[in-house]
């Protein structure tokens, strides 16, 4: 039987309810709950069999295993909360909140009702990142001691600076919104979450342009074009900016290893690089689509030099270089049968707070802060794979 799924929110993010829309192959959109009526409107020609309704407990009464909460990040505590407490899985996607306390929330609902929880850091199985992990997991450079990442955001005038990530109320930061992706894979390949970070940064571009507008009711792809260029000629900004185009952040791992991370919304180029420093030698990826490389070095060299080792990033299918099936497919399978999985609650806690506590570093005096940590519980227990406190799995979807 396929597990049923239930959407909220089904704007820019509706692409993974469709991922997820697999009739007969194990899970099927039955129900969509969106404010918008041009949402609501798409979800209808998208899903014709479904119920599309305005209201969430409507949503939850129609019997569905799992919601995919897909809504704007601001809303996703108000959403995972009440539907964890209904007793279904819970698919919420990155970041999982916008406030440390808030997702401590999410976590504690799961935890408390044994509703399964999983978060949608699609990141984790993009190739190029999954391939670095394997080389490091073999051993390839040693002991991982530096991450480094350096993230162009070629398309952040039109991503970020046209709707509502570009106001603090309702995103925090593009270090926390945005970074929370990679903040992810840092902690990720560097084997720790971050104990200490310190950022600075600026709106340096985006701020100086005047024209605004309300693009209330519009999407992304209404306004998107590479065409739009040079950024600071960008039109019809959001009302409100006030979040930073470009930012730095240093942070101190558990385990001690040292990572940092550089966000910049104003380059030509469109791409993430990251190197991994080991004991015994590093990775550098160049490109990560599929078909990039992924240099490797563990010999000594005179000055810059071809890597000892390169590695093709490999071929994949579907959204972020086949990452979003690969993500729907664990999402489903975890909701059928639970157990451990890529993405991790604690994990996707843990970027959110170094996020939010970088935002406070670069907004103040650029100073080096502690991260506070997640309850030892909670972090047992999702590490544990979310098995209820009585020892018992919670129970299949048959």
């Amino acid at each position: 039987m396929d597990v049923r799924i239930g959407v909220v929110g089904f704007g820019l993010r509706g692409h993974l309810a469709r991922e997820a829309h697999r009739p007969g192959g194990g899970s099927r959109v039955v129900a969509v709950c969106d404010l918008s009526a041009r949402s609501r409107a798409e979800a209808a020609e998208a899903f014709p069999d479904a119920l599309v309704t305005a209201s969430l407990s409507e949503l939850l009464d129609a019997g569905v295993d799992a919601v995919m909460v897909l809504t704007p990040d601001d809303r996703h505590t108000e959403v995972a909360v009440p539907a964890l407490e209904a007793g279904v899985a819970v698919f919420c996607e990155k970041p999982l909140a916008i406030s440390i306390d808030d997702c401590d929330r999410i976590l504690e609902a799961a935890y408390r009702t044994g509703s399964r929880l999983y978060v949608g850091h699609n990141m984790r199985h993009m190739p190029v990142i999954t391939l670095m992990r394997r080389l490091i997991d073999e051993g390839r450079i040693g002991e991982v001691k530096a991450v480094w990442c350096r993230h162009f955001v070629g398309n952040g005038g039109d991503y970020y600076f046209k709707d509502w990530h570009a106001d603090r109320s309702k995103s925090v930061g593009l270090l926390l919104q945005k970074g929370a992706h990679d903040i992810d894979v840092i902690h990720w390949l560097g084997g720790g979450y971050s104990r200490r970070v310190q950022a600075i940064g600026s709106l340096s571009v985006y701020g100086g342009i005047q024209d605004r507008r309300d693009r209330s009711g519009e999407r992304m792809h209404d306004w998107f074009s590479l065409d739009n260029w040079p950024p600071a000629a960008a039109e019809g900004l959001n009302p409100v900016v006030d979040v930073e185009d470009i930012s730095q952040v240093n942070l101190v791992l558990e385990g001690g290893a040292l990572a940092s991370y550089q966000q910049c919304h104003f380059t030509p180029d469109y791409w993430r690089n990251y190197t991994v420093i080991g004991t015994e030698g590093r990775l550098e990826n160049f490109g990560d689509e599929p078909g990039a490389e992924v240099r490797l070095w563990n010999r000594r060299h005179e000055g810059a030099a071809p890597g000892d080792e390169t590695f093709i990033v490999p071929e994949a299918e579907g959204g972020h270089g086949g990452a979003d099936r690969l993500l729907i497919d664990e999402f489903v399978t975890f909701v059928r049968e639970g157990g451990a999985t890529v993405t991790s609650p604690v994990a996707a806690r843990n970027a959110v707070a170094a996020g939010v506590v970088a935002t406070a570093s670069l907004r103040g005096d650029g100073g080096l802060l502690a991260v506070p940590e997640l309850r030892p519980e909670l972090r047992a227990y999702f590490d544990g794979g979310q098995v209820r406190r009585d020892g018992a799995a919670q129970d299949e979807v048959v």
